[in-house]
This record gives C-alpha cells, structure tokens and sequence, in this order.
C-alpha cells in the first residue's frame, strides 16, 4: 500500500468534509492509502502551543508523513484570497526537505472552501501550489473531462476541488462538488500508481 497524504486545514468543517470525499476517492484505485492529518492553529497576537494530539479528527501532519508520502492533496480555507495561516505556517518549516529533495518528483493536488462565490478560491489554490512547486512536486489539477466541472453553480475549478460554504460556513458540500473531489483524489491516486510503476 502507498500512501497518499492528504494535508488541509479546516476552522469550520467543510475543508475537512472535502479531505474525506478526496481520501474515498484515493481508495477506489487499488494499492492506494488516504493518510488524513491536519496542522494546529496560529495564534496572531501570542505564539500557540498545542497539545502533541488534537482533542478530536486527524493527528497533526509532521515532516515525516510528507517525506513518506508518495502523493500529496493540500487543502486551506480561502483567507483573502491565499491559503490560511496555520498551513503556511506547517509548510514554512519544511526547508530541511527541501534541502533534502524529498518531495522531488512526487505528484500533488490542492482543494479549497471559501464563504463566498467569488472569495478567491482560484487564487487560493494556486497559492497553495506554489510551495509544492519549490519542492519540486508534480502539480494536477482537475481536467475539463469531468463533466460537472461545467456544470457546477457552486465550487469547483480546473486548478482543484473548491466548495462554496456560504456567509456562515454552513452550506452543504454540492453532489457536484462531491464528485469533483471523489475524482480528483481518483487522479491522483492513478497518476501516482503509474508514477510508481
């Protein structure tokens, strides 16, 4: 089994709603594994220290769970257009793997929530691309061949999964968005297989 990490950050659920349909569709393709994890939060005013464990959901990422991943699906909630905090804050201290090359030639996807249509989700996910391209990582996005990418009056993208959560982060995920995500963590499980092979 190969694991494919799938990394986010979710403050009101819906990122870590979009992590699971991404981790099913991983785990459609045979010989492939979902490892979900999650970072802390930051603080803005103090420096934020959090217990080694999460009181509930996925353990926290650590460099290790990067270095021995095989493929990489990176989630954020849109804030102003850019990924949030405490993920670039996780991905700022990665340069020992960087130096190493670790995450050189490995395939990688980003997905995003945001609280309005037009809140930024396209440039939050590319700027959650460009760390994984200084590491060196194979970007996939999410092809016109899915039919619901044209379709779709909510989320979704060809740079990635999105999710319109609505002002008060209450909207449920579409059948469309669904479908975005159970396909492209599909892609990227394949992609990596073939990559592997």
């Amino acid at each position: 089994m190969a694991d494919i990490l799938v990394l986010y950050y979710s403050r009101y659920g819906s990122v870590a709603q979009m992590a699971q349909h991404i981790a099913h569709g991983i785990e459609k393709v045979s010989g492939m594994h979902a490892r979900i994890r999650t970072v802390p939060a930051v603080s803005t005013v103090c420096e934020a220290a959090e217990d080694d464990i999460p009181a509930s959901g996925p353990p926290y990422a650590t460099l290790d769970d990067l270095r021995e991943c095989a493929g990489l699906v990176l989630g954020s909630p849109t804030r102003f257009g850019n990924m949030a905090a405490a993920l670039k804050y996780f991905w700022d201290g990665t340069s020992s793997l960087w130096l190493s090359g670790a995450l050189v030639g490995k395939p990688a996807a980003v997905f995003t929530s945001t609280a309005s249509m037009h809140g930024g989700q396209e440039t939050t996910l590319i700027s959650m691309m460009l760390p994984l391209l200084h590491h060196g990582m194979l970007i996939l996005g999410t092809p016109y061949t899915e039919p619901d990418l044209t379709t779709t009056r909510s989320g979704g993208t060809p740079y990635g999964p999105s999710h319109y959560a609505g002002p008060d982060s209450k909207l449920p995920i579409t059948d469309e968005e669904k479908r975005l995500c159970l396909a492209l963590g599909k892609r990227l499980a394949e992609t990596t297989l073939k990559l592997q092979t």
